[in-house]
């Protein structure tokens, strides 16, 4: 398997590299030459089997030949081994047709660390080879970074620095950040909000000078493998329901669009996916760009659900390459627009072809807290922001096929604002105990390139001479 930027003007690599690399030096986004098919009957075959059979038998095509299957299945069973439910993502019936896909069973409470514990052993697995050394720069609107964190803390050849909205993600989020001491972690605290730490990311990548001092890769879903480790838990969903012979929905609450570009991805390979609905909040660019064509960025409003107050949706890029056919040079144009005026009107022809897979919905604070009372009261679920929004957006979605919501972390991640909608304190996890006792490390600073650029120069081990 080969992998192209969406810009059309970087190397072509191959699953190892692209790994590494992150952002393609272009500034697009790698995806594969061409999408894997699996048929109705390899898709019914994986009824029954493991998480980590599953994650193997639908990873394999991705990785090529950059792993043997025996290696594959042992860098995933060592990432899953330590969730705490033994189906990794498991499933909650709601009503007739509603159910949940708990993805919060990981180390840090939230869906990231479903690709991101696998993905911190490929990179240990691929820079072990050569002995090469990363600087791994990520932004964060909360769960990405603790996730990175958690799985690349103390692994060799690996540096990271992670850039957060000050003031902006949880106090949980943040001391799952901030509370981890390993001498190869790095935070930062930027004056802004996440689009300014996302900007500040590409920046970085886009400086021929500081990427050349600096061996940078990335761990936000603009690298390859992030979404790759996603698309698993579709397949492991909708088999349990009856896929392939009957077609799923799926409700995912999103601001980068990483998460239901999984979905999207699915669906190419053969998955009977009915509808994506993409679920955002008051920062709705990605309803607005699918509903009406107009993916404009705004300011950021801050809400109760923070990892989506987002209004630049990287993986966003991904599916308009894809609905451009593919063209690179097409694709570039559109995101030079963009990147300019902040602004792009998509074209009909695109339109017509997103809105033949997804549906989209804003859903409001009060939207969200209807949704999170509606899950206690009926069904006894207490749920996080995002997800409520999710749900919010699925019961009012007209699809009949039967629709699973992304559970996309643990109520007790956002204690205030669950506590706020529901009337209830939710309570963190044993294995989150003693967030709040724990010392916290990090410097605030300002959201420039040049502050950030220095203050990771000062620190970062330089690119090794060729």
């Amino acid at each position: 398997m080969h992998y192209r930027s969406t810009r059309g003007a970087a190397p072509i690599l191959d699953f190892e590299a692209v790994t590494l690399a992150g952002l393609a030096s272009d500034g697009g986004l790698y995806v594969p030459d061409s999408w894997p098919r699996f048929s109705h009957d390899q898709i019914a075959a994986m009824a029954g089997l493991s998480y980590v059979e599953t994650a193997v038998r639908v990873c394999a095509p991705f990785v090529g030949d950059a792993l043997t299957e025996a290696q594959l299945r042992d860098l995933l069973t060592r990432a899953y081994a330590g969730f705490s439910h033994a189906a990794v993502t498991p499933l909650v019936q709601l009503d007739d047709q509603h159910w949940l896909l708990e993805l919060f069973h990981g180390p840090t409470l939230a869906f990231k660390d479903v690709a991101m514990q696998a993905l911190g052993l490929l990179f240990e697995t691929f820079l072990g080879r050569s002995g090469r050394h990363v600087t791994i720069i990520g932004a964060t609107s909360g769960d990405t970074g603790s996730a990175a964190i958690h799985a690349l803390a103390g692994r060799d050849g690996v540096e990271v620095f992670m850039l957060h909205p000050r003031g902006r993600v949880s106090d949980v989020q943040r001391r799952q950040m901030t509370t981890v001491l390993a001498p190869n972690i790095h935070n930062i605290a930027v004056e802004g909000n996440f689009d300014d730490a996302q900007a500040l990311v590409k920046a970085m990548f886009n400086d021929a000078d500081f990427a050349g001092r600096f061996a940078l890769s990335a761990v936000n879903s603009i690298n390859w493998a992030r979404l790759m480790l996603q698309i698993v838990y579709y397949f492991y969903a909708a088999v349990r329901l009856g896929a392939p012979d009957r077609a799923i929905s799926f409700a995912v609450p999103t601001g980068n669009f990483g998460d239901v570009f999984a979905g999207y991805v699915a669906r190419h390979m053969g998955l009977p996916i009915d509808r994506l609905i993409v679920a955002t909040n008051e920062n709705d660019i990605l309803h607005r760009a699918l509903s009406a064509g107009d993916y404009s960025a705004g300011s950021v409003t801050p809400t109760a659900s923070p990892s989506m107050d987002i209004q630049v949706s990287s993986n966003f890029e991904r599916l308009l390459f894809d609905l451009a056919g593919q063209d690179g040079a097409t694709t570039a144009a559109m995101m030079a627009g963009f990147e300019s005026a902040k602004a792009l009107a998509i074209p009909a022809e695109q339109r017509a072809a997103a809105a033949a897979i997804f549906d989209s919905a804003r859903i409001d604070s009060d939207g969200m807290a209807r949704a999170m009372r509606w899950a206690q009261d009926k069904c006894g679920q207490l749920l996080d922001p995002h997800t409520a929004i999710g749900l919010a957006a699925a019961r009012a979605s007209t699809a009949t096929s039967p629709i699973v919501t992304l559970a996309t972390a643990h109520p007790g991640k956002f204690g205030d604002a669950v506590e706020r909608a529901s009337g209830i304190r939710p309570t963190l996890p044993p294995r989150a105990q003693g967030l709040f006792d724990r010392e916290e490390r990090y410097v605030t600073l300002p959201a420039t390139l040049a502050a950030v650029e220095a203050h990771i120069a000062s620190i970062a081990r330089p690119r090794a001479a060729a």
